[in-house]
């Protein structure tokens, strides 16, 4: 995501992605004030399993490679406002926050297994994603394009351009192969898409020249524009917006666990502090849900 864009950390994320393996010595996060200066919420606590609450932590899984939601600091240790939410989730349930860097498409299959408690890495909620696992949504972003300062790109006119995306991303499965497959009943030549392991190597190949534009998630592409040194621009304005939701098995009662925490971090005032801090507020929501697939 950025020129100077290429975390420190990006080789070492390279080494543990492999076969959903994650990486058990990650050093604890860094976290804002707001985020660890919370109390246990008891009506909260009540709601969790069993062994989750006797195990005295709860283990998070994240991509950590997705500024500024969750990405690396230059110790490899879990930052962004991603991680602080999860860290006062944790707070609020009266938990130790244990976080477990994942690549991105192993964090759901690794929920299923009963290998981590949760998964908080801006997954965007959609139907094909709750038939694995339920989703407490916490956030609305919407779908942002970015080009090459001094280019003309139209997120709806991109037949025949290079689009950078994360893999496994709704950019990567949903937004270009539609866009493409509507180029090509048209007449016109597809879209190429250029997918990527990370976020990171997305962006970067946007400032290389290698791809013509990048798409993700609006807090996402907005912060890459802003630590680029003006070498990207929007393209386009936001769009499809859709909510992002804290990843839980079914059936287990952790979505009403980490509902009831989250809301109560919105109604103390500790989740727009959160969202203040980072600058990314414009998509923040009253009402803790589970499983709204609309934006509200």
């Amino acid at each position: 995501m950025r020129a100077r864009f290429v975390l420190p950390a990006l080789g070492a994320v390279a080494a543990l992605l492999l076969t959903g393996c994650v990486d058990n010595s990650t050093p604890a996060p860094e976290t804002n004030g707001a985020a660890t200066s919370v109390t246990a919420d008891d009506a909260a606590v009540a709601l969790l399993p069993a062994d989750v609450a006797a195990s005295g932590e709860l283990s998070i899984g994240t991509d950590a490679a997705y500024p500024p939601n969750e990405y690396k600091d230059s110790a490899g240790a879990p930052i962004g406002w991603g991680i602080d939410l999860a860290t006062a989730i944790a707070g609020k349930l009266g938990l130790d926050p244990d976080f477990q860097i994942s690549k991105f498409d192993n964090i759901i299959p690794s929920i299923v297994g009963e290998k981590i408690n949760i998964g908080e890495s801006s997954f965007t909620v959609n139907p094909a994603r709750m038939e694995q696992v339920d989703f407490v949504n916490y956030y609305e972003a919407g779908i942002q394009w970015a080009s090459a300062t001094g280019t003309d790109v139209d997120p709806d006119n991109a037949c025949g351009l290079r689009v950078a995306v994360q893999a496994t991303t709704v950019q990567d499965t949903d937004e270009i192969p539609a866009k493409s497959d509507a180029c090509v009943a048209a007449g016109l030549e597809p879209i190429e898409k250029l997918q990527f392991d990370t976020q990171d190597l997305a962006t970067n190949a946007v400032v290389l020249g290698q791809a013509d534009a990048l798409s993700a998630d609006s807090p996402v592409t907005l912060y890459a524009i802003s630590q680029n040194d003006g070498e990207l621009q929007a393209a386009g304005d936001t769009f499809d917006v859709t909510p992002y939701g804290i990843a839980v098995a079914k059936g287990n009662g952790m979505a009403e666990a980490i509902q009831a925490a989250l809301q109560s971090l919105v109604d103390d005032g500790t989740y727009e502090e959160i969202l203040d801090e980072w600058g990314v507020a414009d998509g923040g929501i009253s009402t803790i849900t589970i499983n709204e697939l609309a934006a509200g």
